[in-house]
Protein backbone atom coordinates (compact mmCIF):
# COMPACT_ATOMS: atom_id res chain seq x y z
CA UNK A 1 0.00 0.00 0.00
CA UNK A 2 2.74 2.24 0.29
CA UNK A 3 4.32 1.98 -2.76
CA UNK A 4 0.85 3.04 -4.06
CA UNK A 5 0.79 6.17 -2.03
CA UNK A 6 3.97 7.17 -3.59
CA UNK A 7 3.03 6.65 -6.99
CA UNK A 8 0.41 8.88 -6.61
CA UNK A 9 2.59 11.53 -4.91
CA UNK A 10 4.61 11.43 -7.74
CA UNK A 11 2.13 11.45 -10.06
CA UNK A 12 1.01 15.30 -8.71
CA UNK A 13 4.46 16.25 -9.23
CA UNK A 14 5.87 16.19 -5.95
CA UNK A 15 9.28 14.61 -5.46
CA UNK A 16 12.55 15.38 -5.83
CA UNK A 17 15.07 15.93 -8.95
CA UNK A 18 13.12 16.13 -12.28
CA UNK A 19 10.01 15.18 -10.65
CA UNK A 20 10.46 18.04 -8.42
CA UNK A 21 7.89 21.16 -9.12
CA UNK A 22 9.89 24.45 -9.96
CA UNK A 23 8.29 27.83 -10.72
CA UNK A 24 9.47 29.49 -13.96
CA UNK A 25 10.64 33.12 -14.39
CA UNK A 26 8.18 35.59 -16.02
CA UNK A 27 10.60 35.39 -19.38
CA UNK A 28 10.47 31.09 -19.36
CA UNK A 29 7.05 31.11 -18.51
CA UNK A 30 6.57 32.53 -21.89
CA UNK A 31 7.95 29.53 -23.57
CA UNK A 32 6.90 26.68 -20.79
CA UNK A 33 4.01 28.55 -19.19
CA UNK A 34 3.65 30.29 -15.96
CA UNK A 35 2.08 27.14 -13.90
CA UNK A 36 5.13 25.24 -11.62
CA UNK A 37 5.95 22.17 -13.57
CA UNK A 38 8.57 18.94 -12.90
CA UNK A 39 12.38 20.49 -14.33
CA UNK A 40 11.60 17.14 -16.84
CA UNK A 41 8.25 19.23 -18.38
CA UNK A 42 10.44 22.14 -18.65
CA UNK A 43 12.86 20.51 -21.06
CA UNK A 44 10.49 18.92 -22.71
CA UNK A 45 8.79 22.45 -23.28
CA UNK A 46 11.71 24.12 -24.56
CA UNK A 47 12.46 21.67 -26.88
CA UNK A 48 8.98 21.72 -27.95
CA UNK A 49 9.48 25.20 -28.76
CA UNK A 50 13.06 24.91 -30.35
CA UNK A 51 11.81 22.26 -32.66
CA UNK A 52 8.04 24.17 -33.25
CA UNK A 53 10.20 27.30 -34.76
CA UNK A 54 13.13 25.22 -36.24
CA UNK A 55 15.78 27.11 -33.85
CA UNK A 56 18.61 23.61 -33.90
CA UNK A 57 21.26 25.16 -36.30
CA UNK A 58 21.00 23.46 -39.06
CA UNK A 59 25.13 22.27 -39.78
CA UNK A 60 26.14 21.87 -36.35
CA UNK A 61 23.12 20.22 -34.19
CA UNK A 62 24.36 20.61 -31.14
CA UNK A 63 23.47 24.35 -31.24
CA UNK A 64 20.78 26.26 -30.55
CA UNK A 65 19.62 29.58 -32.51
CA UNK A 66 18.01 32.11 -30.22
CA UNK A 67 14.87 34.17 -31.22
CA UNK A 68 13.75 37.10 -28.96
CA UNK A 69 12.01 34.64 -26.51
CA UNK A 70 15.14 32.42 -26.10
CA UNK A 71 17.46 35.33 -26.18
CA UNK A 72 16.31 36.52 -22.81
CA UNK A 73 17.27 33.25 -21.80
CA UNK A 74 20.69 32.91 -23.19
CA UNK A 75 21.69 36.02 -21.47
CA UNK A 76 21.63 38.16 -24.69
CA UNK A 77 23.36 35.21 -26.63
CA UNK A 78 22.17 34.65 -30.62
CA UNK A 79 23.68 30.94 -30.03
CA UNK A 80 24.16 28.53 -27.08
CA UNK A 81 25.07 24.69 -27.30
CA UNK A 82 22.19 22.29 -25.85
CA UNK A 83 23.96 21.96 -22.58
CA UNK A 84 24.75 25.47 -22.05
CA UNK A 85 20.91 25.88 -22.46
CA UNK A 86 20.33 23.61 -19.82
CA UNK A 87 22.46 25.51 -17.31
CA UNK A 88 20.51 28.52 -18.73
CA UNK A 89 17.27 27.67 -17.89
CA UNK A 90 18.19 26.16 -14.93
CA UNK A 91 18.89 29.96 -13.93
CA UNK A 92 15.15 30.91 -14.54
CA UNK A 93 13.56 28.40 -12.33
CA UNK A 94 12.77 28.41 -8.42
CA UNK A 95 11.36 25.96 -6.58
Amino acid sequence: MATTAKKSSEAKGGGKGLAAEVKPSAALAAIVGSDPIPRSEVTKRVWDYIKKNGLQDQVNKRMINADDKLRVIFNGKDQVSMFEMTALVNKHLSK
